[in-house]
């Protein structure tokens, strides 16, 4: 499971015209769900996250979580995020989990981030054409990969 992880002063999806979620500060994380991903890959990257000390404290070091400073969370599922770009010029999409296998994952893990944050998570729509707005906050952005655990 890959996660790409933007702090945000705010961030909205869109579709079709219609604005679906739409946050204030916190963080807009983008979710990826791999062939081969499960339970412990959701767990452990759905700890991380409410966790991630990317907010600054009152000396303005990154020392605080979303928790801490009362941020809200928006996720947005995204199979692209598992594309292979090693052969050729166009990205190869092969090891992204099917729908059967990826959305129960991807419903998994909001809910169990909204557990973990004690709060509500706000969503995209599983498989619709989005259009992501953003205001990343820094700019910082991290990248996760459960099977990569730098």
């Amino acid at each position: 499971m890959r996660l790409l992880v933007q702090r945000v002063a705010g961030a909205s999806v869109e579709i079709g015209g219609e604005t679906v979620a739409r946050i204030g500060g916190g963080l807009l994380v983008f979710v990826g769900v791999g062939l081969d991903d499960g339970e412990e890959d959701l767990e452990y990257l759905a700890g991380k996250l409410v966790r991630l000390r990317i907010f600054d404290d009152a000396q303005g070091v990154m020392n605080l979580d979303v928790l801490q400073t009362g941020g809200e969370l928006l996720v947005v599922s995204q199979f692209t995020l598992q594309a292979s770009t090693r052969k050729g010029n166009r990205p190869s999409y092969v090891k992204a989990a099917p729908e059967p296998v990826s959305r129960p994952l991807y419903e998994r893990f909001v809910a169990r981030v909204g557990e973990l944050a004690g709060r509500e998570v706000a969503t995209g729509r599983f498989g619709a054409d989005m259009q992501v707005a953003l205001v990343n906050d820094g700019p910082v952005t991290i990248w996760m990969d459960s099977k990569n655990r730098e």
